[in-house]
């Protein structure tokens, strides 16, 4: 019988969706939209995200994942089985064996809730993979090897650090701070500072287009719109590079702790093929400007940013999909 396979990386701000026979299919926000009172779902992905902080009041957007994990979930059901319908075809007559993504502490109700609402989206068979080894696979780690190899996979809803060996995570840490927490610290430096209110994507886009990790002499500047607190009016600001590093730097201390913690309890030799060979960063946050800097400043290891690095969990589902008999007998986890 024919089995069509999907791997998804279901993250707190963006869902990839891939086909072994077609590559990425999708690659969409993590949103929908509702209307109210009757719950009826109108748009899910990109066409939900447009409508974030545009809407009526019949109308609400939901971010069904929060922190890497489902925080709704009838709404997380309803965008899974529009994005397995939307990449295989609604007529399809075989149901899919579906990998999915999973931050790496993941409680076993939160394991619990991914695996039924993908079930109930229409998978046959659902197995489930930790981020970072998913993240190692699509970076390019030969994660099966007896050498230590670390990977710090940074999204939008958590960070996920593993030390990874003969195929297995070997310590790690889960840390629910990331790209979503560094738009929130902008969003709200801006309002301290400035008296000025600006949304969730406006603050998105401050991150990428002049976020760094470093404070820099040739610091870039960027025209933000927002609505001035004290006279309720629209309002032009001008912010810099340095002012955003300054407002996500607790968020990037964070993580660091969360390295250091990992490396504490690392074995002695897994640590030192670490330092030899560096850590690699994946994830969508990994590409903020001068974190590998960062990382190497307050640690002292060398850190690289891996290719592709927004789509290195989705390319590790490839991996698992395109050798899934091997894999079940190892890494996957079936219920």
């Amino acid at each position: 019988m024919f089995i069509r396979k999907i791997g998804i990386d279901l993250g707190t701000t963006n869902t990839i969706v891939f086909l072994p026979d077609k590559g990425i299919v999708i690659n969409e926000p993590t949103a929908v939209a509702l209307r109210l009172p009757d719950n009826t779902v109108l748009a899910v992905g990109t066409e939900a995200k447009e409508m974030v902080g545009r809407t009526p009041d019949n109308i609400v957007t939901y971010r069904p994942l929060k922190d890497g994990v489902i925080a709704e979930y009838y709404i997380t059901r309803a965008m899974l089985k529009y994005f397995i319908a939307k990449s295989i075809g609604s007529l399809n007559l075989f149901r899919p064996e579906v990998v999915i993504s999973v931050p790496a502490g993941i409680t076993s109700t939160e394991y619990r809730a991914v695996m039924n609402a993908a079930k109930e989206a229409g998978a046959r068979e659902v197995y489930l993979v930790k981020e970072p080894l998913l993240a190692a696979l699509g970076a390019g780690i030969p994660i099966h090897s007896a050498e230590g190899n670390m990977i710090v996979n940074m999204g939008g809803g958590t960070t996920e650090v593993a030390v990874i060996s003969l195929g297995g995570i070997v310590t790690w840490s889960s840390l629910r701070v990331a790209g979503n927490r560094f738009d929130q610290s902008i969003s709200d430096y801006i309002r301290k500072k400035y008296g000025l209110a600006i949304g969730d994507t406006t603050a998105e886009n401050v991150k990428i287009g002049v976020g760094t990790a470093l404070s820099n002499r040739s610091k870039i500047e960027m025209k933000v719109r927002g609505r001035d607190l004290p006279s309720g009016l629209p309002k032009d600001l001008t912010i810099t590079s340095n002012e955003v590093s300054e407002a996500i730097n607790p968020h990037l201390v964070e993580i660091m702790n969360a390295v250091q913690s990992v490396f504490n309890v690392t074995p002695p030799e897994l640590a030192a093929d670490i330092m030899e060979k560096g850590i690699i960063l994946s994830g969508g946050s990994a590409q903020l400007r001068d974190l590998q800097e960062f990382f190497k400043r307050s640690l002292g290891v060398a850190a690289y940013v891996a290719e592709d690095a927004i789509l290195c969990v989705a390319k590790g589902t490839a991996t698992i999909l395109n050798h899934l008999d091997v894999y079940k007998r190892t890494l996957l986890s079936k219920r």
